[in-house]
């Protein structure tokens, strides 16, 4: 149960870290972009504003399908532990029906030694 909350905390901790390595690596570009334009200021900010905003969406994008994958896995856990306790359940079962059918064949070879034994009556 404890690993469970762990793994949780992990997948949540590897998301945001996805996420700000996104976001500092558009940081990054869009330095680097500041520095290295041949064009005028203006035309820089407009293009840093698209780009702002194109990044943005990706970022949006990015969260929402992440989100969605763990939530999907999620499902498919609780949706394999329930199946494998079912199966468990049957197998029980199953063994305690065989354990008592046995108990049945040995009661009847005891009875019938016990005949044996004995011999006839009469």
């Amino acid at each position: 149960m404890n690993n469970n909350g762990q793994e949780h905390e992990t997948g949540a901790n590897n998301t945001w870290s996805f996420l700000a390595g996104l976001l500092m690596g558009g940081l990054a570009g869009a330095g680097a972009m500041l520095l290295l334009a041949p064009q005028s200021g203006k035309k820089t900010r407009t293009q840093i504003q698209r780009k702002s905003i194109e990044l943005r969406d990706q970022t949006t994008e990015a969260v929402e399908a992440v989100e969605d994958a763990v939530a999907q896995a999620g499902v498919k856990a609780r949706q394999i532990t329930a199946d494998v306790h079912e199966q468990a359940e049957a197998l029980q079962h199953h063994g305690q029906d065989m354990l008592d059918e046995q108990k049945k064949r040995l009661s009847a070879v005891v009875k019938a030694g016990k005949t044996a034994v004995q011999g006839p009556r009469g």
